[in-house]
Parts: structure tokens; C-alpha cells; sequence
């Protein structure tokens, strides 16, 4: 199994996860899992920021985290959970699941951070059943030139160093549809309301197909 260490974020993430919490993020990741049903697969679980919005129609979550320290985090959130959720390491590419064993899929602000989200992607398509659900909340690139420009000037830079791999300004919703979902529900919004680099966000519904 594959590990991924981020020993300073990882201890300075959980801060982060309260002030999004603080700002309003929860209303967010509610919408993103709302009416979810069955089984479901969380990749890049992080602190289990996510465990308290699950609504109780999901019958079980197993939640990838390859951070050791966030794991750790997710496991004891997990204790409190609504729905039963089992905490396992693993790595968004090589997700430790069987093929179409999966009602839906839920990434929350990890495709911007994965080595590789295309690979990620394939792999939340061969575990989802036909049919199965694909939710993504996520920083994505933004819609006018000059932020775009900053988005790539942090990525190549400083931003990936501080946030544990994250990046800005990767096109998901675009990398999502060349996976091979088709796009149910998109809504692109400002996290906070006001614009810099950091604040564009997509959460999207996409179907896999047979």
C-alpha cells in the first residue's frame, strides 16, 4: 500500500478544516452528499470532515485516507459518524476496491491535490457499479484570464508546498467528463465569496455509464 506523508499539513489541516467549517463549507459538503444511498467510497478522507453530513440512506462508506496522522483523524470522527464508516489507507490511483462494488464515489477537495487525478478518475469508474454516482467538491481553475494566470503562477510555485499537494487551477469538472461520466449536476461557486486565486469551486453529480 502506498503512503503519502505531510507531516506539516497534516498537523496544520485540521485548523484549516475548522475554519472552513467556520466560513460555511458544511452547507456545501451537505448538498454534496445529499440523497446519497448504499455504498459508497470516500477518497482522500482527510480529517473525516465529511462523516457528519453523510445522510442515514447510506448503508456503509469505506473512506481512503493515505495521510497517516489524518487517517488517524478520520478513524476517531468516524466513531461518531451517522452512517457506518470503515477508514482504510490507500491512494486515490489504486483504490482498494473491487470493480462496480460501489453506488457512488465522494471526493471533497482531493482531486485538486492527487499526483495524478486522471488516473484517480479511472479508478473511481471501474469501482462504481453502472449507474453509480461520481460527487466532487473541489478548487477548480477559474473563469477569467488573470485569475488563471495566478492560479498557475501558485501552482508552479509555492501553493503545492504549503497545501499538501494541492493545486488551483486543474480543470476537473473538464477532466471528469474525459473520464467517461456524464454530467448530472455542476454548480460553480466562490469559497469565500470574495475572488482570489483560492476561492473557485465546483461540485458536481456525474454518471458513470455502462
Amino acid at each position: 500500500m502506498r503512503h503519502v506523508h505531510h507531516p506539516v499539513f497534516a498537523r496544520l489541516y485540521p485548523r484549516i478544516n475548522r475554519a472552513l467549517e467556520h466560513g460555511g463549507i458544511g452547507e456545501h459538503r451537505q448538498a454534496l452528499l445529499a440523497g446519497l444511498t448504499g455504498d459508497v467510497l470516500e477518497i482522500g478522507a482527510g480529517t473525516g470532515g465529511t462523516f457528519a453530513y453523510y445522510p442515514s440512506t447510506v448503508g456503509h462508506v469505506l473512506a481512503v485516507e493515505p495521510e497517516p496522522r489524518l487517517r488517524a483523524l478520520a478513524t476517531a470522527a468516524a466513531e461518531d459518524a451517522p452512517v457506518p464508516i470503515t477508514v482504510v489507507g490507500g491512494v486515490g490511483e489504486e483504490l482498494p476496491a473491487t470493480s462496480e462494488s460501489q453506488d457512488a464515489v465522494v471526493c471533497a477537495m482531493v482531486l485538486c491535490s492527487v499526483p495524478d487525478p486522471e488516473t484517480a478518475l479511472a479508478e473511481a469508474f471501474r469501482v462504481l457499479r453502472p449507474g453509480g454516482q461520481l460527487r466532487y467538491l473541489e478548487h477548480v481553475r477559474a473563469e477569467t484570464p488573470g485569475f488563471v494566470r495566478a492560479q498557475r503562477l501558485l501552482d508552479a510555485t509555492i501553493w503545492p508546498r504549503l497545501a499538501g499537494g494541492c493545486h488551483l487551477g486543474r480543470d476537473t469538472v473538464a477532466a471528469v467528463e474525459r473520464a467517461g461520466f456524464h454530467t448530472e449536476d455542476l454548480d460553480r461557486f466562490l469559497f469565500p465569496p470574495s475572488r482570489t486565486p483560492s476561492s473557485f469551486y465546483a461540485r458536481g453529480s456525474a454518471l458513470r455509464s455502462a
